[in-house]
């Protein structure tokens, strides 16, 4: 019988030696990397995808066809606005204009000849008789008024004022009647000079039309900016509703971006958008300057407009760009890395503060916004307080953890022959040998 307690106490004393490492190994603290809660200022960024086109472009096309006598620009020559580009052939159309020039001429001098030439003879005898009925006239009213005054004395008969009434009743007659043929003999005369200076707007007005045939023929540039293109050779035939040149203004460029629907409402003119190329890691800054009112139904994006200054035109029309617009700055917001946020319950999220005891402490947080590695804490962490960047996944809450920097991490690596990171299951085991 005592042989057989002795056994079981042995073999409780050999369990017991057993358990004590793996309940050592339980309580050995977690190595983890942290950060501290900070504030810094942070954008609400609204992303999208887009390509390059030009400030401005024109392309140019002739009113008139005819063959390219001569260019004067080549493809990439920079060009002024009303620079000339291009002549087509024109003789026809200068020949045609100075047809009509000669034209204007021969009307303006049959207008002059007109309004300065004699008055004809029957305008001349009707001014003469229009003038001697005014005297007749004036006579007769003299002697009217006169008979009249002298009846009122009583010294004449009434017989004698009924004569002089009808004389001057006679002579206004006439008069009026020669008044009237002297006004239908000039309005012959006035129609006569207006007949001579229509036909002078008319020759200038079709003078205008063969000006403007010639001028059609020279290609001016109406912009300023850079030759694109320029499909004919001289000789060939230019069309209208064919560009005979195009040019482009890169002095600026214009990156047309199309970001989500739910993104749009945020985005405003004025906003400042960063531009980036696929091949490149440069950043051009640029301003919105048009948002679309409307979205595109296939895509259900809304097309937005970013002008950027280009004035060594290393931007080219037609290269793919990524924008970022800064839609809203956050100042002294509470901000961690992207790599302290890890999954919360019920789908939400968390991050894990390490309190001055070395324990970790599960808490759930809410988010704002992301701008790069940093996300804006609305609630759940407070600046100054520590928060788990490295080793966090998987650790349970009310964990005991050992803080270690990058500097204690290389160091370990170079005693042990570059061993993993202090979070990894090897140097685990290795702090555990250390500690017995």
């Amino acid at each position: 019988m005592p042989r057989r307690i002795s056994l079981v106490v042995a073999a409780a004393v050999l369990l017991a030696g057993c358990n004590k490492p793996a309940e050592e190994k339980d309580k050995t603290p977690v190595p983890v990397q942290v950060t501290a809660v900070t504030q810094a200022t942070i954008r609400r960024i609204v992303e999208g995808e887009g390509a390059l086109y030009p400030l401005d472009q024109a392309s140019i096309m002739p009113k008139v066809s005819a063959p390219v006598q001569k260019f004067y620009v080549q493809r990439g020559d920079h060009v002024k606005r009303g620079q000339l580009l291009a002549v087509l052939e024109n003789r026809d159309l200068i020949y045609a204009a100075a047809e009509s020039k000669g034209a204007v001429e021969q009307a303006e001098s049959n207008l002059r000849t007109t309004e300065v030439s004699t008055v004809p003879d029957s305008v001349v005898k009707a001014q003469t008789d229009l003038e001697a009925a005014r005297e007749t006239r004036d006579s007769a009213k003299r002697v009217l008024e006169s008979r009249q005054q002298l009846l009122k004395q009583g010294a004449i008969a009434g017989r004698l004022v009924d004569d002089a009434q009808m004389a001057y009743t006679q002579a206004e007659g006439q008069y009026r009647a020669a008044q009237e043929h002297l006004k239908t003999l000039e309005s012959i005369k006035q129609d006569q000079i207006n007949g001579a200076a229509a036909q002078v707007r008319t020759a200038q007005a079709h003078f205008g039309s063969q000006e403007a045939q010639v001028e059609y023929s020279r290609i001016v540039s109406p912009i300023s900016g850079i030759v694109a293109d320029r499909p004919l050779n001289v000789g060939e035939m230019a069309n209208p509703g064919s560009p005979v040149i195009t040019v482009v203004d890169i002095s600026g460029i214009v990156a047309r971006v199309n970001v989500p629907q739910s993104d749009a409402a945020a985005v405003r003119v004025g906003q400042t958008a960063a531009l980036t190329q696929p091949d490149s890691k440069e950043e051009v800054e640029g301003k919105v300057s048009v948002v679309s009112p409307s979205t595109d139904p296939n895509t259900t994006t809304v097309q937005i407009w970013i002008e950027v200054a280009n004035p060594d035109e290393r931007l080219k029309p037609g290269m793919p760009v990524h924008a970022a617009i800064a839609t809203e700055v956050y100042k002294a917001a509470t901000v961690v890395p992207a790599a302290a946020i890890l999954p919360g319950e019920e789908g939400g999220t968390a991050v894990l503060t390490i309190s001055a005891d070395s324990i970790a402490h599960k808490r759930a947080v809410t988010l704002g916004v992301r701008e790069g590695n940093q996300v804006q804490i609305l609630t759940g962490a407070n600046p100054g307080e520590e928060v788990v960047v490295v080793g966090g996944m998987g650790l349970d809450d009310n964990t005991k953890v050992r803080v270690v920097t990058t500097a204690v991490e290389e160091s370990d690596d170079d005693d042990d022959n570059n061993e993993p990171s202090p979070a990894s299951p090897k140097d685990t085991k290795k702090d555990q040998a250390k500690q017995k």
